[in-house]
């Protein structure tokens, strides 16, 4: 397949300071929307499944759904498992073929939390798959699992050190403020403490939670070390309202490619928007 491991992607977006969007799969729409948005805009594409949509899509067909659509990309793609929390999944995510993947158990004591994520990083590395791993806990729901906000714990600096030193980890997602899912208010983002844990660690960040954070604060995040930016919930909100405006007007609309192709094509302004935010724009090192 045609996938550059992840680690790739971020260490050229960690040295010229800037993010790579990582869009979440949801149907083959979605998948072909993230694609053609990043060719027209050069920028090099994360696309990633959550661990809940597996049932819905499968692994292996998202591998191969994959494969077909991006043999003739001029831009560089890695497919990434988001928020793999079972070691049985990350396994046969590696196995169908994709090129990086998270392990999340960030809600596991940090000692546990380490001990997971190396055992993940081992058996990863040896065969060439990137590994993400989360510290401190964001608010929302991810794959059925809440935080409720009084509970989420932001990422404590010296110990985001500690843990990357004794994991190897190629990215680090840190809580910082954002959510998960609709925000309820405004999201306050604690740049001093992210400007922290980029400066003790100086490796690429990963932001989660991204979709209601205000384009000023995506920027800031980003000239603040972010080099990795989740969005899920915008592109779902995208896709929705423009299927519900089509059938709002002719209820009788049966034929699903009448408003699906609409719900691609809102996606695709909404890749195109996010990589002018991350500064993405251009950004494919591939000749």
């Amino acid at each position: 397949m045609n996938l550059k491991p992840m680690k790739e992607l971020l260490q050229e977006a960690h040295k010229k300071n800037y993010a790579v969007g990582a869009f979440n799969i949801n149907n083959m729409e979605f998948l072909q929307a993230f694609v053609a948005g990043a060719e027209k805009m050069n920028a090099p594409l994360i696309l990633q499944v959550s661990e809940r949509i597996i049932p819905y899509i499968g692994l292996d067909n998202v591998s191969k759904m994959t494969e077909a659509i991006i043999k003739d990309v001029s831009i560089p793609v890695a497919l990434h498992l988001d928020h793999g929390s079972k070691f049985t999944t990350i396994m046969e995510a590696i196995k169908v073929g994709f090129s990086s993947v998270m392990i999340d158990a960030s809600t596991k004591e940090f000692k546990e939390n380490i001990k997971l994520t190396k055992k993940v990083v081992e058996a990863a590395h040896s065969v060439g798959v990137s590994v993400e791993a989360e510290l401190g806990t964001i608010a929302g729901t991810e794959d059925g699992h809440t935080i409720e906000e009084k509970n989420a714990m932001y990422t404590n600096p010296d110990k985001a050190k500690e843990f990357v030193e004794k994991t190897g980890v190629d990215a680090l997602a840190v809580a910082v403020g954002t959510a998960h899912g609709v925000y309820k208010g405004k999201p306050e983002l604690d740049f001093e403490r992210l400007e922290k844990i980029k400066k003790l660690l100086d490796m690429p960040l990963v932001l989660h939670g991204a979709s209601g954070v205000s384009d000023q604060d995506l920027m800031t995040a980003v000239k603040c070390g972010v080099n990795k930016v989740n969005f899920n919930t915008d592109f779902q909100q995208a896709f929705t309202k423009r299927v519900k405006e089509i059938l709002a007007a002719d209820p009788e609309v049966y034929d699903v490619h009448t408003y699906c192709g609409p719900g691609r094509d809102a996606v695709i302004e909404k890749v195109k928007e996010k990589i002018r935010i991350l500064g993405s724009f251009n950004k494919s090192y591939l000749k």
